[in-house]
Parts: structure tokens; sequence; C-alpha cells
């Protein structure tokens, strides 16, 4: 066990929340963890090929391996970094100190603190992941990833822990999955006053469709996750020099378990031909079963209204177990270092457990310390109690599942 204390620990977050990196921008974060992880006794670490920073702890050929997936990118937003007193201890302040540079402190340090003789010793090998560009929709880094370990280069993983605030007593189980869709309109430009309609009106319709789509899906479901739940992002009309009328809108989708992605495309696909009158050949309803494809665009239509749709994003939702070894390690480990009993928690965005879990399909959660509630506001912060907290059971899982 490396003789790692709680000021260290409060020191590697607070240098990592003060070196912004935001979605693409993520070197210097990622540089600056790498180096921290040979510091901290890492056997071997290294800033990827796509920029993720990477630290292993035990043999390449060990027995089982644990993949401890954070995330070094933050969406944009500058937070003054300062610890203040709070009303229950000191507490960190800045830009990813919750979303999610605190799991990704605690996945680095809790490991550190297990160490390479430990890991050697039980036969096992931890491999701790800042992935970068999680808060766009490309997750590049997880998907690189994945596609490290995927059993032909590398063996899949044996377990996965996903680094998201949770709270350091609750273990996140399900996402919702995502698809996004942006459409643009053109048509030739027009007077306001004229007899139809213009062309805003094309992303109004479009999205009263799909809301009209998710009421009738959602008809006879009560529980909020089980639901389709589409949220218009943004919308934005101009003229451009060829004097056509234009309109871009971009629609985000949560999705349900098993939703039927393809079903609900094609008939989408019926209402926008219906919408352009199109007499030529449609494009084909795309089918949704390569999560990696590039943006696949369609177009629709002619010279009087032209639609393009844009597809991408896409993730399903994953549901993990609650009868795994890894969760039930959690559960012990929570009830040693806390009083507080251990909750099961669900959510509504996505993350990268959307990603990895269909094609490593092993036992997986989400954890790390931090008020979800947080994520992305101008006010995020972190309680650098509840961070401790979270090193200390987020070790004692670890030890319990090396040890097992």
């Amino acid at each position: 066990m490396s003789e790692l204390s709680r000021t260290d620990t409060e020191n590697l977050l607070i240098r990592l929340v003060e070196i912004p990196s935001f979605s693409g921008e993520e070197l210097n974060a990622s540089s600056f963890l790498a180096g921290a992880m040979g510091t901290l006794g890492y056997d071997r670490y290294e800033v990827d090929a796509v920029g993720n920073a990477v630290g292993e702890i035990g043999a390449i050929d060990a027995g089982r391996t644990v993949v401890l997936l954070g995330h070094i990118d933050t969406v944009y937003g500058d937070i003054p970094v300062r610890v203040e007193k709070g009303e229950d201890g000191p507490v960190l302040f800045g830009r990813g100190s919750v979303d999610a540079k605190g799991p990704l402190a605690t996945f680095t340090t809790a490991a550190a603190r297990l160490g390479s003789d430990w890991a050697i010793r039980n036969d096992i090998r931890l491999i701790v992941v800042g992935a970068v560009e999680e808060e766009a929709a490309t997750s590049k880094g997880a998907r690189f990833i994945r596609d490290r370990f995927d059993g032909e280069q590398e063996a899949t993983p044996d377990f996965c822990v996903i680094g998201e605030p949770s709270g350091t007593t609750r273990i996140t189980l399900f996402y919702m999955g995502r698809i996004l869709l942006e459409m643009k309109a053109d048509q030739p430009m027009m007077h306001s006053a004229g007899p139809s309609p213009g062309v805003a009106i094309t992303a109004v319709d479009l999205w009263n469709w799909i809301g009209g789509y998710a009421d009738c899906y959602n008809r006879e479901i009560s529980k909020t996750f089980d639901q389709l739940r589409p949220s218009l992002r943004e919308i934005r009309t101009w003229t451009d020099e060829a004097m056509r009328d234009l309109v871009w809108a971009k629609i985000g989708i949560r999705l349900p378990l098993d939703f039927d992605v393809d079903a609900f495309l094609e008939k989408m696909w019926l209402w926008i031909r219906d919408r352009v009158n199109e007499r030529a050949p449609a494009p084909e309803p795309p089918h949704v079963r390569d999560t990696d494809a590039a943006p696949q665009k369609h177009h629709f239509g002619d010279e009087d209204l032209g639609i393009e749709i844009c597809l991408h994003g896409y993730e399903p939702a994953w549901r993990s177990s609650r009868n795994s070894p890894l969760v039930r390690r959690f559960l012990a480990a929570i009830r040693e270092q806390s009083s507080v009993r251990p909750r099961f928690v669900s959510k509504s965005g996505t993350s990268d457990m959307n990603v990895v879990a269909p094609a490593w399909k092993c036992p997986i959660v989400a954890y790390g310390p931090g008020d979800s509630s947080l994520d992305h506001t101008p006010n995020e912060h972190i309680s650098l109690d509840e961070y401790w907290q979270a090193v200390l059971i987020l070790e004692s899982a670890l030890r319990r599942l090396g040890e097992s």
C-alpha cells in the first residue's frame, strides 16, 4: 500500500481541476495526469494515441483486469478554482470538480494506495483511464479503450467502473440511451406575408411529430426511465447568399431500454417524405447498428423544399445487474466506510457505460463522489470530505475484489 495521504489526494484533485480540459482540448490535463501516475508508482503510464491519460498497476498478463474508466474533459465554463469552508467541511470549486475530475482523481489515488506489490500478489491488473471527449457526442476516448480491449488485441476486462458522480454511498447501474438528430431545411426566399409558411415551420412540424410519437409511446408508461424523452436543444434561421431561407434544429432523444430505434426512424422517414411531397426515390431509412459510424446525412426533397437529416451520437440504454461480484464488493465497502445505507441509482443521461458495456458485457457500475445536480452548473463544487471517503470506499472495494 502506498503512503498516499489525504492531503496528497486532495492536491492531485485540485491541480487536475486547475488545468482547463474542455472537450477536444484535454492534452495538458492528460499529460499532467499521466505524469502524476508515474510519480504515484504506476507500473505503466502514457497519453495514448487519442489523448487519453492511461495508467496501469500490476502485470500485463495478470489473471484479472479491472478498468477504471473516468473522463478528463469538461464542458465549457470558467469557475475560479478555490477551496472554501463549507457547512460540513472544505469544498473545492472549479469546472470539472464534480463532472468528472473528482471521480477520476478518486480512481487514480485509490489504485495508487493499493500499489503494484498488492496487484502482483493478487494477480490483478488495474487500468485507470482519463478518457477524452466524453462530454461530446463522439466519446472518442472510451471508444478507443473499448476497441483496445476487444478480446483480440487484449482480453476484455473482467470488471469495469465508470467515473461519474453518484455520491459516496450510491452506485449507478442504469443509463438511458440517446440519439441526436439535426435537421436543416431550405426553400426559396419569400416575404413573410406570402401565402406559403416560412421555412422555420418545417423544424417546428418535425419537433411536433417527434413529440407526438413520444406521447403515444409513453401513454401507458409511468416510470420516467422507461419513457421516450425528446428535447429541442437548438433552433435557428437565416437567409444565404443564394437567396434561400434556411432553418437548422438539433433534437436530442433519450431512449429507454430495448427501444426500437430503427422502427422509429422508418416512421419518421415516411413523415418527411410526405412533408416534401417527394416524387423521386427517397433515401433508405438508416439502421442504427454501428454506434461508431460517422454522422449519417440523408437528403430529401427538391428546390421547392429540401430537408437534410443528420443522425449521430447513438448509444443504447444499459442496465447492470444488482447481483454481481463487483456490486457486492462495493456494497460491503460502503458499509465498512459509512453509516449511510447504500443505494442504487438510475440516470436519465448517458455516460461511457453506454459505450463500453454492450461490447464488454462484464460486471460494470458507475461510481464517484459529488452531487450530480451540480454537473455543468456555474456553481460546480465538491466536498473534499466526500472525496476522501470515496477514495477509501473504492480502495476497499478493489481490495475485496482482488483478494477474493
